[in-house]
């Protein structure tokens, strides 16, 4: 019986309700439920990242938008991943190696070396011929390197103005620091599309 006068008493005050109130609330409910999923992705699914900085043109410039996921799998060579380094300020870069692989240099050439095998500037979108490894005694690491278990070796697209894994600022990168792998290219529109892996 209680039940059956809650219910009359509901069903009155929503008889009562004129329709402007019950579409703002209609409006309302749609509106929280829309913000909750944005959120949710957002937090556990990806991330849409502002490119900061000029470290991965020609591929992305100042103020570029990205969107990164974690749920991609693990980076691979070639894969592009935002990355928190030692000043904890995301950084984004290019995978140019994975754990067990053995990195170098030809400056008079203007190759990264990968397992002995030339990659060319090319392959990731720059011009051959830069000069890889900055002469700056103490501020970059030595070469040949092997990555570390549970890292990669990362470079910027633009090499003569990239801090990257090349300087001891930023070194071979923990996995456990890679916010994620940028997935798809948001702005400018004439980008915009999935990202192709190399």
């Amino acid at each position: 019986m209680e039940e059956t006068v809650q219910t009359r008493e509901k069903t009155k005050i929503s008889q009562g309700s004129s329709p402007f109130v019950r579409s703002a609330l209609e409006w309302a409910e749609t509106i929280v439920v829309a913000v909750v999923l944005v959120a949710v992705v957002f937090t556990f699914l990806g991330r849409v990242i502002t490119v900061d900085g000029v470290s991965m043109e020609p591929t992305y410039h100042n103020g570029d938008r990205v969107l990164i996921t974690n749920l991609a799998g693990s980076p691979q060579q070639g894969d592009i991943v935002i990355v928190i380094n030692a000043l904890e300020e995301p950084i984004i870069k290019r995978v140019v190696a994975t754990e067990g692989q053995t990195v170098d240099f030809d400056p008079q050439l203007g190759e990264v070396v990968v397992d002995g095998q030339a990659i060319a500037g090319s392959v990731f979108g720059i011009e051959d011929g830069i000069t890889y490894v900055p002469e700056l005694p103490g501020q970059v690491l030595e070469f040949p390197q092997t990555v570390p278990e549970g890292c990669v070796f990362v470079l910027g697209d633009n090499r003569g103005n990239s801090t990257d894994s090349r300087f001891q600022s930023v070194g071979m990168v923990d996995r456990r620091n890679i916010l994620g792998k940028v997935v798809f290219n948001l702005y400018p529109f004439s980008k915009l599309g999935l990202v192709k892996n190399l």
